[in-house]
């Protein structure tokens, strides 16, 4: 089973153009924010840890990443067309203000990647001054 080492999710050569931050003028705390506790599952570059490579737990990581990505990928951000641009700005909403994400899975260990109730509140508003833009 060791043996077993699914492909890394790190990109070698990716369009940065496409990521949400490049989309969207971001402020620095909440990019912070999120690449802290959401781009490891929602982006094409995820930071391995050190027990990444002791399997089960690396092929649970991946199935993770893998979904998560399905779900949303701010790497492709670009990709997305308006209408679901603004589906993902929704969910990321909900998402946040139902506590279902980040996964307590992941919080378990990355205790860093927990969103305090202030920095729930920054990501959410700034999330619905893109809404009023509209």
């Amino acid at each position: 089973m060791q043996l077993y080492q699914p492909a890394r999710n790190v990109a070698l050569e990716q369009d940065i153009t496409a990521n949400f931050t490049k989309v969207y003028n971001v402020p620095k705390n909440v990019a912070t924010i999120l690449k802290t506790s959401c781009y490891d599952c929602h982006s094409n570059n995820t930071n391995y840890p050190w027990y990444s490579n002791i399997q089960p737990t690396r092929f649970l990581m991946e199935n993770h990443i893998k979904e998560g990505k399905e779900n949303l990928n701010f790497s492709e951000w670009r990709n997305y067309s308006s209408r679901k641009q603004n589906n993902k700005l929704d969910r990321i909403v909900k998402e946040i203000k139902s506590n279902e994400m980040p996964l307590k899975s992941y919080t378990l260990i990355h205790k860093n990647a927990i969103l305090t109730p202030t920095q729930k509140e920054e990501v959410i508003n700034w999330i619905n001054t893109l809404n009023e833009d509209e």
